[in-house]
């Protein structure tokens, strides 16, 4: 999580838990505020990960920025989660060295499939996403013209990934340990709130890509050709 105040520096507490995310969020909130002397209400807005990602991830997220949302009377920002890893990867060192135009975020969706949206960098703004966030099999990921690619479903999948171009990207042009995090939520946020894309709380639900999360045999065959 992040807490971005005036022209300060944020705080950011990032820790991977295995178990019992529940129990330890809403303590950090408090231990942040605390830090800072401040409170929730005089907060403008709270920014969440809505995902695609892990269900019971971005569950806890959505509900726990309703609560506090709700109970502060603050607006919310849905922030993407692809959208995030590509404002993180642009302050990367092997990102920028690579001086890449036009790059791909492509995470692991599990059940063999892979969330993935292309990006175009563009000089001191976050990158812009070209089009919608996409789920599909490895080998539907589009890398024609594409100079970087990021994220878990390289690891995962591998050769599978390159199917639409002539030979794998190189290791230079590769980033498979990327993943979100609170500060590229809070990069994204940011950007929106200066645009006006806060929205009232009752708006905010996950992004669910995958509408259905299991299929019968016939169905996965006729799915993977």
């Amino acid at each position: 999580m992040a807490l971005s105040l005036n022209d300060e520096a944020p705080l950011v507490r990032h820790q991977k838990v295995s178990a019992g995310a529940s129990q330890l969020l809403l303590p950090w909130i408090e231990e942040l505020f605390a830090e800072t002397s401040s409170k929730l209400s005089s907060l403008d807005a709270i920014a969440v990960g809505v995902g695609p990602g892990a269900f019971t991830g971005v569950r806890l997220g959505v509900a726990a920025a309703q609560g506090l949302a709700t109970a502060a009377r603050l607006p919310v920002i849905p922030v993407a989660s692809l959208d995030a890893i590509a404002s993180q990867l642009r302050l990367k060192p092997s990102f920028i060295s690579v001086g890449a135009r036009s790059f791909v975020v492509a995470a692991d969706a599990r059940m063999g499939e892979v969330y993935w949206a292309t990006y175009r960098s563009v000089p001191n703004q976050l990158p812009q996403r070209q089009g919608e966030i996409h789920l599909t099999t490895p080998e539907l990921v589009e890398l024609k013209n594409i100079e970087f690619l990021a994220g878990s479903a390289i690891a995962e999948f591998e050769d599978r990934l390159f199917t639409s171009i002539h030979s794998p990207f190189p290791s230079s042009r590769l980033d498979p340990e990327i993943s979100v995090n609170a500060q590229g939520v809070l990069a994204c946020a940011q950007n929106m709130w200066h645009q006006g894309l806060q929205q009232d709380i009752h708006l905010l639900e996950p992004l669910y890509i995958r509408n259905k999360v299991a299929f019968t045999s016939a169905e996965r065959s006729q799915q993977h050709g």
